[in-house]
């Protein structure tokens, strides 16, 4: 059986999701990789097959996406031209994570396609949602990289197809202990933004990483580092507490090792503030935006206990069967 396997190349989410499924797939078939939407020159610890421009989003440095770039950088002509020329008609199966490239190819070619992504889970009518959601953020999430059958992934279990996390080898494998600093990750905002909120907090150590800068620095006494994977494990590990935006990934390795848990949901992303919603239902502290009036809530978060750890299990393999079960042809009128 031959799969192809696509995923976003936007973030890390993905791309740590396809490294951790890869294996476990590639005992059962024949397995080719393809991602869309990385920046320029972004590279990727597995093999890639195929590498297509697709649509992606910028961070601002205020929290939240930067539409204006965004848009900018969007070449809808290309993305047609992409559609057409995605190789998925070569494949038995394509297992998709939020990859708009192929999503749209099979439902045009009439490939047999299954979703495997966080997002599938956050559309689910079962899972959490913010009181307010915006029509055109939904219809965004819904149409970006549609697929008419999927498998998502989220905190709890909201329903049947809706699976816990995957959580990497390397935080499974990781010693859980605390030294006493708080591990920072919200690459949607400036060093001096963090720096203007956090220095507010001398006598707690902070290391804040980001793929924003290049070397480690220090600014108004916190600790700042590149977005390295081994070593963000390691702080996150070793800390008291984390505090990072509310994507999916580190929120929950984070609920996974029983860390105090902070998160500040991306402004204009609906996923996030489903995320959020869904994290306020567990008990873990949220604030809306990274900003000295929100200095109280941080400090009543340093000084609670953490929420007991969710041990979430290792079901890659199981996960595997479910997806390739699905797979029978299905044909989009």
């Amino acid at each position: 059986m031959k799969v192809l396997y696509a995923f976003q190349g936007t973030g890390n989410g993905h791309h740590t999701r396809a490294v951790e499924l890869l294996p476990a797939l590639q005992e059962r078939a024949e397995v080719d990789v393809l991602v869309s939407s990385a920046p320029p020159g972004k590279t990727f610890d597995l093999p890639v097959a195929h590498r297509f421009q697709g649509l992606g989003f910028r961070f601002g440095r205020r929290g939240g996406i930067d539409l204006r770039s965004s848009f900018m950088q969007m070449d809808s002509r290309n993305f047609f031209r992409e559609i057409k020329a995605a190789p998925v008609s070569d494949y038995d199966l394509v297992i998709n994570d939020f990859e708009p490239v192929t999503a749209w190819a099979c439902r045009q070619q009439g490939v047999p396609v299954v979703g495997l992504s966080h997002q599938a889970a956050v559309l689910h009518p079962l899972s959490p949602k913010p009181e307010r959601t915006d029509w055109f953020s939904t219809k965004v999430l819904q149409h970006y990289a549609p697929t008419p059958r999927a498998l998502g992934f989220h905190f709890q279990a909201y329903a049947d197809t809706i699976r816990t996390p995957i959580i990497r080898q390397a935080v499974r494998d990781a010693t859980n202990s605390n030294r006493g600093h708080i591990a920072v990750y919200l690459p949607a905002y400036s060093s001096a933004r963090i720096a203007q909120v956090l220095k507010h907090f001398p006598r707690r150590e902070f290391h804040v990483f980001s793929p924003r800068w290049q070397k480690p620095f220090r600014r108004e006494g916190l600790h700042f580092f590149p977005a390295e994977p081994h070593a963000f494990t390691e702080s996150m590990a070793s800390s008291a507490g984390v505090l990072c935006g509310a994507g999916f990934e580190t929120p929950a390795e984070a609920l996974h090792m029983g860390k105090s848990l902070l998160v500040v949901p991306m402004m204009g992303q609906l996923e996030q503030q489903c995320n959020a919603q869904a994290l306020r239902e567990l008990g873990v502290h949220v604030i809306p935006r990274l900003t000295t009036d929100f200095i109280p809530q941080i400090q009543q978060w340093l000084t609670q206990p953490p929420l007991p750890a969710m041990s979430y299990p290792d079901e890659r393999a199981d996960l595997v069967e479910t997806v390739l079960a699905m797979s029978v042809p299905h044909v989009t009128a």
